[in-house]
């Protein structure tokens, strides 16, 4: 097994909840992709806002989700 040093800022220490200062790689890439995911998910929550999205029914994404597959289908 290989050791891997990083340097990392207290802000993103703290931002990432490191829970020590050693740890698998394992347990690093369960952090990193969790804040990612929490990234992503606020920014298609602005998204949703922002273009009108985000009072649509899970019948209506649906349906619209359908529409385009169909539309892409028929490009074919």
């Amino acid at each position: 097994m290989r050791t891997l040093n990083i340097s990392i800022s207290d802000i993103e220490y703290n931002k990432f909840g490191i829970p020590n200062d050693k740890m698998s790689f394992t347990d690093l890439i369960d952090i990193v992709s969790k804040e990612l995911m929490r990234q992503n998910l606020n920014k298609s929550v602005e998204l949703a806002a922002k273009y009108g999205l985000s009072g649509m029914s899970m019948e209506e994404i649906s349906s619209e989700v359908k529409a385009v597959r169909k539309n892409a289908k028929n490009r074919h």
